[in-house]
């Protein structure tokens, strides 16, 4: 089966971990990237310690560590302290550091190469291009819902050891210390978080730099094919509460090794693994927005969680 010739579409973090690990056992993989260049712009790289058991090399990355989170409701802050350390770390610096180290294998990443179509002449195809994947899109899948993320800079340092955010419709605004700077951010409905967002900066004093935005996925979808996947945002595989969605497709990507080549066994794994903790952290959400907005002081002050699964 090593003969197996492999394409990967797409070379953000999750195509790139499983082009290292699947070159590393042997496989023939081929990478293709839309881009001209290797490294994803608009994130806000808050990730749990677990990104250290997945790649260990990005510990010199950390530009600062995270203990908790004030969520400011109208007429309450909540404290939550994660059970589990958050690393701020710059995305596009560990795609980067990935992308290294598949190259050591010699596979090939062809950059600057956009597909309308899946490619053929390959034996296995993993769709790991993003939140409007054109290989979901060709297979004839649902698309995930979308919320629409924004994010800026102020040239602040900003050593704190807790992010702080201000929930919205479907979202929040955020701030987290990047060490060097600081960053503000927002996520929600497309239609409304931008101008909610400018009235946020207007009213704080806030002139951010590079305002960028990206749309983010929601929504487990993975074919059911014998020979085409998908893993990470092309999965619309990210938190419900907070849109991160690198650990999560890292746990994925470690799902799809240990059952490749069989696509079906990593389909039922996958959704096995990853359904129940979907639909119980958005009852959870939903139900921490009801209590903050409407009877904040039911909700205690201070909370712990595990900040991957919320339990």
């Amino acid at each position: 089966m090593k003969n197996l010739k492999v394409v990967i579409i797409g070379a953000g973090i999750c195509g790139l971990y499983l082009a290292e690990k699947l070159s590393e056992i042997g496989y023939k993989v081929t990478v293709f990237e839309k881009k001209q260049k290797i490294g994803k712009e608009v994130c806000s790289g808050l990730f749990s310690e677990r990104i250290l058991k997945f790649i260990p090399q990005s510990e010199h990355l950390i530009k600062n560590r995270i203990h908790s989170v004030l969520i400011h409701f109208p007429r309450k802050t909540v404290k939550i302290s994660f059970s589990k350390t958050f690393f701020v770390i710059n995305h596009f610096e560990l795609d980067n550091l990935v992308a290294k180290l598949v190259e050591k294998f010699g596979t090939k990443i062809i950059l600057n190469h956009p597909l309308d179509s899946i490619p053929e002449g390959f034996d296995r195809i993993i769709g790991c291009d993003g939140a409007t994947s054109i290989v979901r899109r060709r297979l004839g899948l649902p698309e995930p819902n979308y919320r629409l993320a924004l994010q800026g800079f102020i040239s602040q340092k900003n050593y704190s050891d807790f992010v702080e955010t201000w929930p919205i419709n479907r979202g929040f605004i955020w701030k987290i210390p990047r060490g060097e700077k600081t960053e503000y951010g927002a996520i929600g409905n497309s239609n409304q978080v931008k101008l909610i967002f400018e009235k946020f900066l207007k009213e704080n004093n806030l002139k951010l730099k590079e305002i960028k935005s990206a749309l983010v996925p929601q929504g487990l979808i993975i074919p059911s094919h014998s020979k085409i996947t998908l893993c990470g945002d092309a999965a619309g595989l990210t938190k419900p509460w907070s849109g991160g969605g690198v650990i999560w497709g890292l746990l994925a990507a470690n799902i799809l090794l240990k059952n490749f080549p069989d696509f079906l066994k990593y389909q039922k794994e996958i959704k096995s693994f990853f359904i129940l903790r979907i639909i119980f952290s958005k009852f959870l959400t939903k139900m921490v927005y009801f209590f903050g907005f409407k009877l904040p002081w039911l909700l205690p002050k201070n909370v712990k969680i595990e900040g991957d699964f919320l339990i």
